[in-house]
């Protein structure tokens, strides 16, 4: 059986689709290759609608996911190019798929998660299994869905004889908490770079704050940010996950309607408080013991957001997981083909402690080539 499987993931950052190949001879998983797609403009935006209500949504939906996958397929072969390796050899591929609602437990006491994808299109460009639909089945057996990289993490990065956190800076913030016994923990903290970006291309026409220049060179609203952590999410016990349906531009506007006047660069360094802040608090109440905290994620490479976690965390060191033989835009990417190889192998891939379910259940459907 061959121990090679691609993951494929594009986050709640809506910037492109991250692409790994994966070798799982060994004790830890070795990334043979990593390949990077942009999402064109039309792509970007398409997705960015449907993460709110609008007309038409099952058609616009179904292109936009068909879209997607094609961008999967590319990154694919661009995998293959780069490593010189070929279809026969992987043995599936683990497609997230682009999540545009998220509302566990709502509505009917089972609600739902929705990742647009088409993974028998993608099957069918690739000539390899899928495995898609990895949330559904912690939702139907009542959890949150997410996050569900913290198994992975614990697999990846845990210590004998300290307790670590990993912080995935997404367009959401995930924090795992991994002690040297016991099962690992995890929930979604808040905002990562969802509003960041937002509001970096709304005020400068950069997708971006690259190493967070902008946000360093504006001065902190403290009423604003007083506000912004006010926020309920933030306050909830775990288990809990968010997403685009509250972390919105929306969501913001509303926030900003006292601050109007406020300038656009110190609204981003308010932001970018706010996001620091909020992950550094569940540090503190989730992770005291931590004796240090590893980045993944676009987050991780915004250099002023690093220096606001470390300052809120003096007590521990924090760095990329980079340091840890795996970088920041490598890490969910991975998780996701060593879930598809969870799956494949017929074991759970979720933490019932982490996301509320009601025991650990085989995740995702197979879609063979």
């Amino acid at each position: 059986m061959p121990r090679l499987y691609i993951g494929l993931m594009s986050g709640t950052s809506l910037d492109g689709v991250d692409g790994v190949l994966v070798n799982f001879e060994g004790q830890r998983p070795e990334v043979l290759s990593h390949q990077s797609k942009p999402f064109d403009t039309s792509l970007k935006h398409s997705l960015l609608e449907l993460n709110t209500p609008a007309d038409n949504e099952l058609h616009r939906a179904a292109l936009a996911a068909n879209h997607l996958v094609r961008v999967y397929a590319d990154t694919v072969q661009a995998l293959f190019k780069a490593s010189g390796r070929q279809a026969k050899e992987v043995h599936a591929i683990g497609a997230h798929g682009q999540t545009v609602r998220h509302q566990p437990g709502a509505f009917d006491g089972t609600g739902y998660t929705l990742q647009l994808n088409n993974p028998s299109l993608l099957a069918e460009l690739t000539g390899i299994d899928v495995v898609a639909d990895f949330r559904s089945r912690d939702v139907a057996a009542g959890g949150q869905g997410a996050p569900l990289v913290p198994l992975f993490h614990r697999h990846m990065f845990a210590h004998d004889t300290q307790t670590l956190g990993v912080l995935n800076l997404g367009g959401i913030a995930n924090l795992s908490v991994l002690p040297p016994a016991g099962d690992a923990q995890g929930f979604d903290c808040g905002p990562g770079n969802a509003l960041l970006d937002h509001w970096c291309q709304q005020h400068t026409g950069q997708p971006f704050d690259n190493d967070g220049a902008w946000a360093r060179s504006g001065q902190v609203i403290a009423p604003l940010l007083q506000a912004l952590l006010d926020e309920p999410f933030l306050h909830q016990a775990p288990p809990k996950s968010t997403g685009r349906d509250l972390f919105n531009p929306t969501w913001l506007a509303k926030q900003l309607q006292d601050f109007a006047s406020a300038s656009p660069v110190d609204v981003q360094a308010t932001l970018t408080e706010f996001t620091a802040r909020a992950c550094v608090a569940d540090v503190h109440r989730h992770a005291p013991e931590a004796t240090e905290l590893l980045v993944c994620g676009g987050g991780a490479l915004n250099g002023w957001l690093m220096t606001r976690l470390q300052s809120g965390l003096p007590q521990l060191k924090v760095v990329s997981t980079a340091e840890r033989g795996l970088p920041p835009l490598q890490v969910e990417a991975t998780a996701f083909a060593w879930l598809a190889r969870q799956t494949m192998r017929r074991l759970p891939g979720n933490a019932p402690k982490v996301t509320g379910a009601q025991g650990a259940r085989i995740l995702g459907g197979v879609f063979p080539a």
